[in-house]
């Protein structure tokens, strides 16, 4: 591989992980998932993030202006539909039945409702575009070509925030165990309630200032 390719690759991984590790809403759905359902489950929400990171990385890395100004111009309907999700799922959280009923049942947290879910989540903040453009103009090294380019950058950020997602997935599956069903019972109702203030918080983005 081209040395300068490969620096390229290693800074796209970087931000990839520095990009997935604050944790938010959807570090906090990982955690919980992972703690209700298994590291499974608890990765491959962390991977609809991780999806959706590396397609708003595309659009950023190849530019493609007509997408985000669409996408931009979109922002209020995106934020208010992230914000029902993300209190939606705070309530569903809220009312989840003793943490050892919740393991054993058949819950709607399929593996592919599990991904899609966050996937979807993540990309209702459409702001998350104007980063990538920004950060992808300040790393581009303009010694390849434009494809090979934005390709080397979207695939860094992507593996660099699964790594993230398979790392925290794999650290909350090694204490899963020990936690009883009471603490599992304040876990849901914590992250239920940080959830619907996250909700609230992006409804108040949304306040004329």
């Amino acid at each position: 591989m081209d040395p300068a390719l490969f620096l390229l690759f290693l800074k796209a991984l970087v931000i990839g992980l520095s990009i997935a590790a604050p944790v938010g809403p959807i570090g906090l759905l990982c955690i919980q998932r992972t703690l209700a359902h298994g590291r499974t489950i608890g990765f491959l929400s962390g991977l609809g993030a991780a999806l959706a990171d590396a397609f708003y990385g595309a659009i950023g890395a190849l530019g493609v202006s007509a997408v985000i100004a669409s996408m931009v111009a979109a922002r209020v309907p995106l934020a208010l539909g992230g914000a029902a999700f993300l209190a939606w799922m705070g309530v569903q959280l809220l009312r989840a039945p003793v943490a050892t009923q919740a393991r054993q049942a058949a819950d709607a947290t399929t593996p592919l409702k599990a991904t899609l879910s966050v996937f979807v989540l993540t990309l209702a903040n459409p702001m998350t575009i104007l980063s990538f453009v920004a950060v992808f103009a300040s790393i581009s090294t303009g010694h390849t070509t434009g494809g090979t380019q934005a390709a080397t950058m979207v695939l860094g950020v992507f593996l660099g925030s699964a790594l993230w997602w398979l790392g925290l997935s794999t650290v909350v599956a090694s204490v899963r165990h020990k936690l009883s069903a009471k603490t599992m019972q304040w876990i849901n109702r914590l992250s239920g309630a940080i959830l619907l203030a996250f909700a609230v918080y992006q409804l108040s983005t949304l306040l004329p200032r």
